[in-house]
């Protein structure tokens, strides 16, 4: 029988690994079906824009795994039995479950609404498509003078506050922060921040906490109010509650425990990457929710599965940040560097080529996920001459 590997969720870590084992292993040994809720693959790091009001295409997933095996299966998932190796799935054909021999968890994450009353009921998000949709469509009502409150100061929240303000500059745009804005850059880049929110006219709330989000204001924890015709909630992620209901070991995140391989430390059989994934990076703190964690653990992730299935040896992708890159609109950005205890250098690049430099970090992340293996040897070149230990062929 073929193995069979499931891969939960196709975001920027789900939809890469899945093309990079379609490629890599024999289609006949393996057995490689993606699980989604959504037929596109949606560009997480531009949902700013999409709220907005700009025009973004996402590709089908049928067309990125065109060509490489893997199957599609669109449905959501409702559970997953570790024990019986099975996930359970609901979608247009109705319940079911998918059974598995190895299972990658990316199921990602969404907003974080830490308790505070009334963030559900009347705040706004772009940690996803339908959200961000919801969003563009109360944007798209909101007269001259509008008022926007962005909650969070983490790159989601400048990002969020920048873009709307830079397309919008009908509105009136503020950001709450809890502590200082841009406190983690370095004193340059800091007051290139600064800068930025002042020719955009953004008000900033520093050390200010919403402790309540009302239809139109927010309450910060003094007791202010704050006007807000629309207030955007980005102070926070929070993972798929899945997999601790599974009985994965996981964080008090949530987040699934994973050895340096990227495979659960209480199941075997189950790996993780992306935002689900808790990860210690190689200055030995737990990697942040974030595109670059979900590329250094994906990669971490499908090279281990590939090395072990094909009895070969699991080899180790740095898990090292080297800097953040935040837009500020679509003509600045800022790209601070870091140490390896992730804290910010001196050196900054900001501006035009910042912004461009940006502009090619998305598209080369969206490029990736069509070609996954790229500058890797793939089964049209070569392929092993016979199956090894474990039965499963890989390209050479």
């Amino acid at each position: 029988m073929k193995h069979r590997i499931v891969v939960l969720g196709a975001g920027y870590a789900g939809a890469f690994a899945a093309g990079n084992l379609g490629r890599r292993l024999s289609p006949a040994d393996t057995e490689i079906t993606v699980v989604n809720a959504a037929p596109d693959f949606v560009e997480r790091m531009r949902l700013h824009q999409l709220a907005v009001g700009q025009d973004l295409t996402f590709r089908g997933l049928a067309d990125v795994f065109a060509g490489t095996g893997v199957r599609l299966r669109l449905a959501r998932v409702t559970g997953v039995d570790p024990e019986r190796r099975t996930v359970a799935l609901t979608g247009e054909d109705g319940d079911g479950e998918l059974p598995y021999d190895t299972l990658l968890h990316a199921l990602g994450s969404s907003v974080a609404h830490h308790g505070v009353p009334g963030v559900a009921e009347y705040a706004f998000d772009v940690a996803g498509r339908s959200s961000a949709l919801r969003l563009r469509e109360r944007l798209a009502d909101l007269g001259e003078g509008g008022t926007v409150l962005v909650v969070g100061e983490g790159l989601t929240g400048i990002e969020t506050a920048t873009e709307f303000a830079e397309s919008r500059p009908d509105l009136s745009v503020a950001l709450a922060a809890r502590g200082e804005l841009g406190a983690w850059l370095s004193p340059k880049a800091r007051r290139h921040l600064r800068r930025a929110f002042d020719r955009l006219g953004i008000t900033v709330h520093e050390h200010t906490g919403i402790e309540a989000v009302e239809p139109t204001r927010a309450i910060a924890a003094d007791g202010r109010s704050i006007p807000a015709d629309v207030t955007v909630w980005s102070a926070g992620f929070a993972v798929h509650p899945i997999a601790a209901a599974s009985g994965l070991e996981v964080a008090g995140t949530g987040q699934i425990v994973v050895d340096r391989t990227m495979r659960s430390v209480s199941h075997p059989d189950v790996y993780a990457a992306g935002d689900c994934v808790y990860a210690i990076g190689d200055n030995g703190r737990p990697l942040p929710m974030s595109c670059a964690s979900a590329g250094f653990t994906t990669m971490q992730a499908t090279a281990a599965i590939i090395a072990r299935l094909t009895g070969g040896a699991v080899p180790t992708v740095g898990l090292k940040y080297y800097g953040n890159h935040i837009s500020l609109g679509r003509r600045d950005a800022i790209f601070q560097m870091v140490d390896g205890e992730a804290r910010a250098k001196s050196w900054y690049l900001g501006g035009r080529t910042a912004a461009r430099l940006k502009a090619g970090v998305l598209r080369g992340a969206g490029w990736s996920i069509g070609h996954p293996t790229y500058g890797m040897p793939t089964r049209r070149r070569r392929l092993a001459t016979a199956p090894d230990r474990a039965g499963v062929r890989v390209a050479a």
